[in-house]
């Protein structure tokens, strides 16, 4: 019988896919790799507080390659994409992104990808870890809609942290530093193709860089370290600890198939009156006048540092199970454990106080105002 092991190794091998930025994360000194889209994604360079620092206080260089696109051209593909999300994308511009989720016949969630329209039948979803592609893929052939739905070779780089927008400004002028969020443009850098966005997945202020042709990943990424080297740039990866504390919510852990939008919050993007007969319509018109049983909320833990949560922490109240904790960790800016759990209704007022089942044993907490920290953007 073999040992367990506290630390773990993500073997690397052909199978898995490397992004046109990996061998730059090996050359940084990358400590740890996790899967997402089939994908290696970088987890941390020095430590994950160090990299957290980093973001919080000067500028950050993430690998999120893994942010998979799935393209939807061809002269039915506006009408597609509204056929696959509950948001009413009827005022998205070109030019514009918005987060829409997307959500099965029973309303379930599928993803909460971006959506940025490059045109006016020209679509990009940057996805969550989750196979849309083939879904989409099947939607089409039911839906009979003259549409053409790929994967482009498009690779996000994420400039993430305060500092950004001047790092940003450097490399590409006023047009892009003055960008509104989830606004993007076309152009190049020394001919490198990209797609520039303000957008991430952090409240620290910051762009992405999709980049259009994989060839560039190296130079790419190079380009910018130098330009970000007056501002003290470092690279890293999407922080757990500030997603948390900003009440960003990542696919798979606070959310599957098994929850609807108005669980998660994002009922704001779900349009059950609009004309359109989009995915989970009929499901979701119930679910808005039926109400929902259980709710996503903000979790402070009292007692010592916990660690990050490897699965679910059951949840108890008046001595009954009662939700669970979905994402868990310790802020070293509130310097509290703090938390997203799933709860049910009658448990989600603000000062509720349960008790939690942590690898260090039960655990005083109370139910809290989410965000726990507030944005910078």
């Amino acid at each position: 019988m073999h040992a367990i092991t506290d630390t773990p190794q993500v073997i690397l091998g052909p199978r898995v896919r490397k992004s046109p930025f990996f061998d730059a994360t090996r050359r940084y000194g990358c400590q740890a790799y996790t899967i997402y889209n089939h994908m290696y994604m970088p987890l941390y360079y020095e430590s994950p507080e160090a990299d957290y620092w980093r973001l919080i206080n000067d500028v950050t260089l993430w690998d999120v390659a893994c942010e998979r696109q799935v393209e939807i051209t061809g002269p039915d593909a506006y009408h597609f994409a509204r056929l696959l999300t509950p948001r009413n994308l009827s005022r998205c511009a070109v030019g514009q992104g918005k987060c829409v989720p997307l959500t099965d016949a029973a309303g379930g969630m599928l993803n909460d990808p971006v959506l940025l329209r490059l045109g006016e039948n020209h679509f990009w979803l940057s996805l969550a870890d989750l196979d849309i592609r083939l879904w989409a893929q099947g939607i089409a052939f039911n839906a009979g809609m003259d549409v053409t739905i790929t994967e482009p070779d498009v690779s996000p780089l994420a400039v993430q942290g305060p500092m950004a927008d001047a790092l940003i400004r450097d490399l590409f002028g006023s047009k892009a530093a003055e960008l509104r969020y989830f606004w993007f443009y076309e152009t190049q850098l020394n001919g490198i193709p990209l797609v520039v966005a303000r957008s991430g997945w952090s409240k620290q202020g910051g762009f992405e860089l999709y980049l259009r042709d994989g060839r560039y990943g190296d130079e790419l990424w190079e380009q910018v370290v130098a330009a970000g080297a007056p501002y003290n740039i470092a690279p890293a990866a999407p922080s757990v600890i500030e997603r948390i504390e900003s009440g960003l919510l990542s696919y798979g852990a606070d959310m599957t198939v098994d929850n609807n939008p108005f669980e998660i919050g994002l009922g704001k993007y779900v349009d059950v009156e609009q004309e359109i007969d989009f995915v989970g319509k009929a499901a979701l018109r119930r679910i808005k006048v039926e109400g929902i049983k259980q709710k996503l909320v903000g979790v402070e833990i009292h007692g010592e540092s916990l660690p990050g949560n490897e699965h679910p922490w059951p949840v108890e109240r008046n001595g009954g199970p009662s939700g669970k904790v979905t994402s868990a960790i310790y802020s070293p800016r509130l310097k509290k454990n703090i938390a997203l759990a799933m709860l049910p209704i009658a448990s989600t007022d603000l000062g509720t106080q349960l008790t939690v089942e942590t690898p260090l044993g039960l655990a005083a907490a109370v139910v809290a105002p989410q965000p726990f920290v507030l944005p910078r953007t």
